[in-house]
């Protein structure tokens, strides 16, 4: 498929990757906010729903023919379709609490949940007959607030599923790449965010960024141009 020049020329090194995001218009809306923020790729791992399914590309509004959009991938080739030195991002709710591996509450659709994940990894060690969940298995992630730098690299941000949140494989992949878990802080009484609603301000934050530095990388080269 070939896309507008004008969209591939305002492409920025950011990346959506949706892990197991299975609402139609949660991913449609997703793929709009990732065209409009100006992301080079979406990634779709195995268990999203269908990206030319009726209802996404409503919801999509044409984002689908504005931003490459990779379908089926399994975490072992993904990140064959990242750019060199890319870190990978988790959107989190969890707070200092997730750093901790830790949380008070399971998370609300969309995001990921330390607390359900180690639900879910005991469960499964019972019915294999392992009746203790060996300690340290989570991938240890640094939490900052995601108004904070993380774009000095190129970037993908992954956006969990309604269902389980992020997957323990998309925690491995940012451990591996030196990412971190990305927290957008609500006011109390308040989980979390929808899941299309986290990736937009997450995306559009990391635009703010690019632009950021391209605007102090200009003030610079004129400096240096008016020097003596």
């Amino acid at each position: 498929m070939k896309f507008p020049e004008t969209q591939l020329h305002q492409s920025l090194p950011l990346l959506l990757i949706c892990d197991n995001l299975r609402d139609p218009g949660n991913l449609g809306t997703a793929l709009r906010s990732a065209a409009g923020a100006g992301c080079c790729k979406v990634l779709l791992t195995k268990g999203c729903v269908d990206a030319w399914e009726p209802k996404v590309l409503r919801a999509g509004m044409g984002a689908h023919f504005q931003v490459p959009v990779i379908n089926n991938l399994d975490w072992e080739s993904l990140p064959g379709y990242l750019p060199p030195d890319t870190r990978v991002f988790v959107a989190d709710n969890c707070g200092l609490h997730a750093q901790a591996q830790k949380s008070a509450s399971a998370s609300d659709p969309g995001w990921v949940s330390s607390h359900q994940l180690m639900k879910r990894h005991k469960y499964e060690e019972e019915e294999d007959g392992e009746p203790e969940a060996s300690e340290g298995w989570l991938p240890e992630l640094e939490v900052q607030s995601y108004d904070l730098d993380w774009t000095e690299a190129p970037a993908a941000v992954v956006i969990g599923g309604e269902t389980h949140g992020v997957s323990l494989e998309s925690l491995q992949l940012a451990a591996s790449t030196g990412g971190r878990r990305l927290l957008i802080p609500v006011v109390p009484g308040v989980d979390s965010l929808n899941s299309a609603m986290a990736a937009s301000i997450l995306l559009f934050e990391g635009r703010r960024q690019w632009r950021a530095k391209a605007v102090h990388s200009g003030r610079d080269r004129s400096g240096l141009g008016g020097a003596p």
